[in-house]
């Protein structure tokens, strides 16, 4: 799983291969320090003519050695964290790449908190994994590798309590991995939840003041941070034997050499000095193989998050324009649909649209009316090809969708969504969404369009008004106009107002009608409503129900023809006739 991460990497790769070289080194030194040491207690104080010169000699060197190897890991320190930090950063950009990918129903699969969670805690987890390995991996392998041959050259017969301890070091190791895993995996799902209920409440925190619901979402939160907090405990429950245990068998392996190699040394077959190397030694391989447990349960604990920021990295893209020809451009705003149909559970017997067809000619202005959850937003959605059609065909510009380049398509189709969207910065950040290079006229142009003009000019700062995050500083209603003088600056050949002037007034919703019928005077329009006045001036008006297309045709004609279409113009011009 670790090698679908390893292109992050990339531009990183000196100071991964640096790091990995000074630990080398560094462990090299460290190896060579007990062997100086035997030879100095051997030559300079066990000899039988004992020396001073050897002693200072050896002991010199041995310094020198601390010294080297104290740089080096140095250097490894400085190396290993510019390439934990690159490494994290390109792959943090490979997830939010991929995630831009995204089609809706990409999206759909996967919480906007557990997507955060991904991006945020699960990189940091294998960025220190990724540290890990490069500073202690390396360094701890060798060390364990050469510390044992040097053991077995001081005495072989005594390196046998290798072949006990370290078994049962990795049976230890492989029993915590199995056990803990499945704990590690429910605690992310416990923190994408305790994120989601963060970020519902920071998002709604006006609703909740405005119901004082305050004490009750603290309540919430306190369970989810609980329920996390329970779900780490049990876990890490299981990881804290990881030291205890391989603590007592190192102690015990020290303690059986000590035993075994006392014996040797009154029967005269080992020394003084080759015993205070071999322990040495076996301290270095010890302590090596539980730095290597370390790792590995570190490993455990970010196995979760591996799997968690794969999933991103291989989720399969719903919607692809890799066959589009890239030469395609949207000559006009005809719309065209060819028995359609649409599931989101792409389960054809789960239709969400049935068998829809119609022609729209360019320019023309088309109201989509129908009641809650009739599909009218799935409709127009499949125009800029923001879901993938189930069968049949989509045609723009007398085009099927699926061969112009999704750029090409939707720089042309321009959407006001239902949710009025802003970002922090000012208003006009914001509309240059629409179009970067838009003039100051041209900007100004969109907005009285979208009648948005006036209000922006009565705030101080005019058009470099701050909107704060998600743009709070403005009203419902001026929130929509914004988005739609945001989308006209465009210049689409398709308009698509998913009920986009319910927060303003009649007035305003009839002003905003009544400009862009002389702005947008040759695009295609499409606007979905529920007032029945927003749809009365439009050249043809669908009546949606159920997923199926059941009228489309003139205001006059559907008023005598659709029953539908009638109830809604009787209920609501009724009442405003009596107010």
């Amino acid at each position: 799983m670790f090698k679908k991460l390893l292109p992050a990497v990339r531009g990183y790769e000196k100071q991964t291969v640096g790091a990995s070289l000074m630990i080398i080194v560094e462990g090299v030194l460290e190896i060579l320090i007990p062997y100086i040491m035997t030879k100095l207690i051997a030559e300079g104080i066990e000899a039988a003519e004992p020396s001073i010169n050897k002693i200072l000699l050896y002991g010199g060197l041995m310094i020198l050695m601390a010294i080297l190897a104290l740089l080096a890991g140095a250097f490894c320190a400085r190396l290993a964290a510019v390439a934990g930090t690159g490494f994290a950063a390109n792959l943090r950009n490979m997830l939010f790449r991929k995630v831009q990918d995204f089609s809706f129903a990409n999206v759909d699969k996967f919480s906007t908190a557990s997507l955060v969670t991904r991006l945020t805690t699960d990189v940091t987890n294998i960025q220190n994994l990724f540290t890990i390995l490069i500073r202690m991996t390396v360094r701890n392998f060798i060390i364990m590798i050469t510390a044992f041959c040097f053991a077995i050259a001081v005495n072989a017969r005594l390196s046998l309590v290798f072949a006990i301890a370290i078994p049962l070091l990795a049976f230890i190791m492989l029993f915590i991995m199995i056990k803990a895993h499945p704990f590690f995996e429910k605690m992310l799902n416990k923190l994408d939840l305790m994120n989601a209920r963060v970020q519902e409440n920071l998002i709604a925190i006006r609703v909740v003041k405005a119901f004082v619901k305050g004490d009750d979402e603290n309540v919430s939160f306190e369970d989810s941070a609980v329920a996390l907090r329970k779900a780490q405990v049990a876990a890490e429950r299981i990881v804290i034997w990881n030291n205890p245990l391989s603590q007592l068998i190192f102690y015990g392996a020290i303690i059986a050499v000590c035993f075994f190699g006392g014996k040797l040394i009154v029967a005269g077959k080992m020394g003084i000095g080759d015993l205070s190397g071999f322990l040495a030694y076996i301290g270095q391989i010890l302590s090596s193989v539980m730095m290597l447990s370390m790792v590995f349960v570190s490993f455990i604990i970010t196995r979760a998050s591996q799997k968690r920021v794969a999933e991103i990295l291989d989720e399969k893209i719903d919607i692809s324009d890799d066959d589009a020809d890239p030469e395609l451009e949207v000559k006009d705003g005809s719309v065209e649909f060819r028995d359609v149909d649409f599931s989101y559970s792409k389960n054809p017997d789960n239709l969400t649209i049935e068998n829809i067809s119609f022609s729209v000619r360019s320019g023309e202005t088309i109201g989509v009316i129908g009641g809650t959850g009739s599909a009218k937003t799935t409709l127009v959605q499949l125009i800029p090809r923001l879901y993938e059609v189930l069968d049949g065909q989509v045609l723009v510009g007398g085009h099927d969708v699926r061969e112009y380049k999704l750029h090409a398509l939707r720089d042309k189709v321009a959407m006001v969504l239902q949710t009025n969207l802003l970002f922090s910065g000012t208003i006009e950040e914001n509309l240059r969404w629409g179009n970067e290079n838009a003039t100051q006229e041209q900007i100004e142009a969109a907005c009285r369009a979208a009648c948005a003009h006036d209000f922006i000019m009565s705030f101080p700062n005019g058009y470099q008004t701050d909107l704060g995050q998600g743009g709070v500083n403005v009203s419902g209603g001026q929130k929509q106009r914004l988005c739609i003088a945001r989308a006209l600056l465009k210049d689409p050949k398709v308009v698509i107002l998913d009920d986009s002037t319910s927060a303003c007034d009649t007035a305003t919703d009839a002003s905003i009608r009544k400009a862009l019928r002389t702005e947008l005077a040759g695009t295609t329009t499409f606007i979905i409503a529920q007032r029945i006045a927003s749809v009365m001036d439009a050249d043809r008006v669908m009546v949606m129900d159920d997923g199926k297309l059941v009228a489309f045709d003139t205001p006059a004609r559907l008023l005598e023809t659709n029953e539908i279409y009638r109830e809604v113009y009787e209920s609501q011009m009724k009442g405003g006739e009596e107010e």
